[in-house]
């Protein structure tokens, strides 16, 4: 299993995720179309070379997915109860097709779960950068997480 036991987390622990992705634009037309947003932001080519972007920006909600999608193989695969929710959602530049996106996660804050011995909550900053390196996202996500079934909690 890839994910990290929630006992093995520390306040402070950064990932550097290895995988990098270069999105396309299958990725982001495909899942603009899948999501029935028809912002002319991701669809119309010649309307958005009037605009401060000169082209086609890729959908922020595809640009979430994937920061988190990105982070999972190093964080939470299989170690996972449930995601609890996002927040502090940050588009603060564009990304564009042909970028090269890479994912840093550090975590934020660790909690018991009151209700769940067996997890407990944490919180991950995620924060995503193009091949020049500038922030093109960024979040926080807290979810619940299982505690290793191997240790015996302290007594």
């Amino acid at each position: 299993m890839a994910g990290v036991w929630f006992d093995e987390l520390t306040i402070g622990q950064r990932f550097e995720h290895p995988i990098r992705r270069t999105v396309t634009e299958t990725d982001n037309v495909l899942f603009t179309a899948m999501t029935h947003n028809p912002a002319l932001l991701h669809l119309d080519e010649e309307y958005m070379k009037g605009t401060e972007f000169g082209a086609r920006i890729v959908n922020s909600a595809f640009t979430l997915g994937l920061m988190v999608g990105i982070s999972v193989g190093d964080t939470t695969l299989g170690t996972a109860v449930a995601n609890l929710g996002w927040d502090e959602v940050r588009f603060p530049k564009p990304l564009f097709h042909g970028d090269t996106v890479h994912v840093v996660s550090e975590v934020i804050n660790l909690r018991d779960s009151r209700s769940r011995p067996e997890a407990g909550i944490v919180t991950f900053l995620h924060q995503a950068f193009n091949q020049h390196g500038d922030l093109v996202a960024s979040c926080k996500r807290s979810g619940l997480q299982r505690r290793n079934p191997g240790r015996r909690p302290a007594a």
